[in-house]
């Protein structure tokens, strides 16, 4: 649908003016027609320049649109009025212009899952899928509050990562600006010093090795800031290929502290995830798809694919998850008795649970464990060249001393 923007003539011969959605002009001037008024002016009002630095609508966002919603279908308003309600409210534009083009789409006679399967940058497969399921079942209003609730879980647990990457990565910039400042200033005057008082050729090994590191880095730097930018760039590109991101997805899972905090939260992702989704009615092969995609790691993916390759051969979901070694064995006897009982979707709910108490602590073990390894790594480096710039100035004082 379009917007265009009019003006007409009243029958009293004032001017009005308005913004209406049509599929062309010409149902914009029969519309105003009859509304007895006559068309003056119509035309297409122009696109907004828009300027997302990330996601154009966020988390949190999706979460308050969402319970909204679930709110208005649970009062017995219609489809179409709940979104023309929640298309005019908000600060996004670019939210608002989406939930237009659903609502027009609705109007046309889509369904509502058919509608935002179309906003795939709104609107996951997971999102999508769930909401056909509600549809189907007659129960969007409890699916949409539980995918409320699902996406406020998983901001959480994506806000927990960020805050366990935010103390190392500032240590490492923090680091790496020390390093500069020493090799660029701090070494070039002890090395003067050291020229004055003719001891510059007479210099400890480690002293020598330091003053070379900083000579070389004034004269090269800028081969040292591109073997930096070099390395980033690479490991970026790399992660971008189906080998490259498979390899680093397989060594982040397998690094000693950060994997086994990485596995556990992609434990409480996969189980909450395939807990939604079964909950709601989704069949377990397209679920464990939709789980897949949205896993986020090469390796627990291709994992998940295996289990439903399985699982169509006529195999449980236990023994497959079993075989491919990425799943903890509490975990995969967890859904093992779900299965035999017949609960498989609040064992997984009840698993996710769990992991999320279980990622809280992992977070806090890794980050009071990174905490003091940075520390020693950054001051030893510090150390070290310090140590090396004051050896020589000992060997001066005990000359000064012996004479």
């Amino acid at each position: 649908m379009q917007e265009w923007v009019w003006e007409a003539r009243a029958r009293g011969g004032e001017t009005k003016k308005g913004v209406m959605e049509a599929e062309n002009e010409a149902a914009v001037q029969r519309r105003l027609t009859a509304q007895n008024l006559t068309p003056v002016k119509v035309k297409k009002k122009p696109r907004e320049i828009e300027i997302h630095l990330g996601a154009p609508v966020s988390q949190q966002e999706l979460v308050v649109f969402t319970r909204q919603f679930a709110t208005m279908i649970d009062a017995g308003l219609p489809l179409v009025q709940c979104l023309d309600i929640l298309a005019n409210t908000g600060e996004n534009k670019f939210f608002q212009r989406c939930l237009r083009e659903v609502k027009g789409n609705v109007e046309q006679g889509a369904t509502f899952s058919e509608s935002l399967r179309k906003h795939p940058k709104v609107f996951d497969a997971l999102y999508v899928n769930l909401v056909a399921a509600g549809e189907a079942g007659g129960i969007l209003d409890t699916i949409l509050n539980r995918l409320a609730v699902y996406i406020e879980k998983r901001v959480k647990l994506v806000a927990q990562v960020r805050k366990a990457l935010v103390y190392p990565t500032a240590v490492i910039v923090i680091a790496i600006g020390v390093m500069c400042v020493l090799l660029g200033f701090v070494i070039p005057s002890f090395q003067s010093m050291f020229a004055d008082f003719g001891s510059e050729g007479d210099l400890p090994a480690l002293t020598q090795w330091v003053i070379d590191l900083s000579d070389g880095f004034l004269n090269y730097w800028y081969l040292f800031a591109a073997a930096l930018i070099g390395t980033v760039w690479g490991v970026g590109y790399s992660y971008r290929t189906k080998p490259g991101r498979k390899f680093w997805d397989k060594f982040l899972l397998t690094m000693p502290i950060i994997g086994p905090v990485l596995r556990k939260i992609a434990v409480a992702r996969f189980t909450r995830t395939l807990g939604t989704l079964l909950s709601s009615g989704v069949p377990i092969l397209d679920a464990l798809d939709i789980v897949g995609k949205a896993s986020g790691n090469v390796v627990l993916e291709e994992a998940i694919q295996k289990t439903g390759d399985r699982i169509r051969e006529g195999s449980t979901m236990a023994e497959p998850l079993a075989a491919t070694n990425v799943f903890p064995a509490m975990v995969v006897q967890m859904i093992g008795v779900g299965e035999q009982t017949g609960a498989l979707d609040q064992m997984l709910n009840k698993i996710a649970d769990f992991y999320d108490d279980e990622v809280d602590m992992a977070v806090a073990s890794m980050t009071s464990l990174i905490e003091p390894i940075m520390m020693v790594v950054v001051g030893g480096m510090v150390g070290t060249m310090l140590i090396a710039m004051y050896l020589p100035i000992f060997d001066i004082a005990g000359k000064i001393q012996a004479e």
